[in-house]
């Protein structure tokens, strides 16, 4: 069944963008109009190469979806007699809303519990930027991050805690500059609540110097 949606929604999505015609335009020239409809002149030296920097910064931006974060975790698992928690907090994080493609940024706190096998602290970093690296909902980010790390190595538990500021609350809609959101996934032994208690006491924690 599900097969069958994803054809569909592909058969339907190249309907549309046939029947637009827009296959037949280059994304710089996409772009163009859009700043035409809200410009008026896209030809004037502030804007006339701004199409083509739009497209290199989106694409830098949305990266992640040519990115396989199974690679990234399977290429760096090692076999370690360990079994209390591992901690990586304060990882930078720059993401888009996928309902008005403003930025959200934040910091994650990444925590397991190994069974037998750690994953390479550098590669938790570069999954979060994997998955941020993509339109997103902060939910869902906050959600495959910690089913990826559970699928990579099977830990006792994964917990992810997310904070992090939205633009699109920011500077439209309702202007709440000082707002922030936070999310939270908690696998295993992370559902358990001195578990879970230890987790959030070790993130607030700070270390000298802050580091």
């Amino acid at each position: 069944m599900k097969n069958n949606h994803r054809h569909a929604s592909a058969a339907l999505k190249d309907e549309i963008i046939g029947t637009t015609g827009l296959e037949d335009f280059s994304t710089q020239e996409i772009y163009r109009e859009i700043i035409r409809r809200f410009d008026a002149d896209p030809t004037r030296d502030g804007l006339e190469r701004t199409p083509e920097r739009v497209e290199k910064a989106l694409a830098f931006l949305t990266k992640g979806y040519s990115e396989d974060p199974n690679a990234i975790l399977h290429d760096a698992l090692f076999d370690v007699d360990y079994d209390e928690m591992v901690i990586v907090k304060d990882i930078e994080m720059y993401s888009l809303c996928e309902h008005h493609m403003l930025p959200f940024f934040g910091k994650v706190h990444v925590a397991y519990i190994p069974n037998g096998k750690v994953i390479g602290l550098s590669k938790i970093a570069r999954l979060v930027e994997v998955f941020s690296r993509r339109l997103q909902v902060q939910e869902r980010l906050t959600r495959q991050i910690a089913d990826a790390i559970q699928d990579a190595i099977a830990p006792q538990g994964v917990g992810v805690i997310i904070e992090a500021r939205h633009l699109c609350m920011m500077m439209r809609g309702v202007e709440k500059q000082n707002s922030s959101t936070v999310t939270s996934a908690m696998v295993g032994v992370f559902q358990k609540q001195n578990t879970r208690n230890e987790f959030l006491a070790l993130v607030r924690e700070r270390t000298p110097n802050n580091i």
